[in-house]
């Protein structure tokens, strides 16, 4: 059974800093492309970080620079390390297992976590 498990999430202040994880279990981490995804109220849901199988990351723009994607092999977990927050970061944040190959994800073809909440308050 595949489960992926978003935990970390909180409420912090602008400018602050939160590290987000995913245990996953049922699937190797190493040999998926795994993301972070987040979707605010009243938003569809948004692409935020992917690492990919090789290793090499992809962000949105909107949080090069601030967040981090990584993947802890032994642990078989992925993280997302988002600083410098700003409300406008406030969301649902969920991790992703790819099953589609290429580059683009499709969110049907993926395993999908529960989510955690972000919040960031100005």
């Amino acid at each position: 059974q595949v489960q992926l498990a978003e935990s970390g999430g909180g409420l912090v202040q602008t400018g602050g800093s939160l590290r987000l994880s995913c245990a996953a279990s049922g699937l190797t981490v190493s040999n998926y492309a795994m993301g972070w995804f987040r979707q605010a109220p009243g938003k569809e849901r948004e692409f935020v970080a992917t690492v990919y199988r090789d290793g090499g990351t992809y962000y949105v723009a909107s949080v090069k620079g601030r967040f981090t994607i990584s993947r802890d092999n032994a642990k078989n977990t992925v993280s997302l390390h988002m600083n410098s927050l700003k409300p406008e970061d406030t969301a649902d944040y969920y991790c992703a297992a790819k099953l589609a190959g290429g580059l683009m994800w499709d969110p049907k073809i993926a395993y999908w976590g529960q989510g955690t909440q972000v919040t960031v308050s100005s």
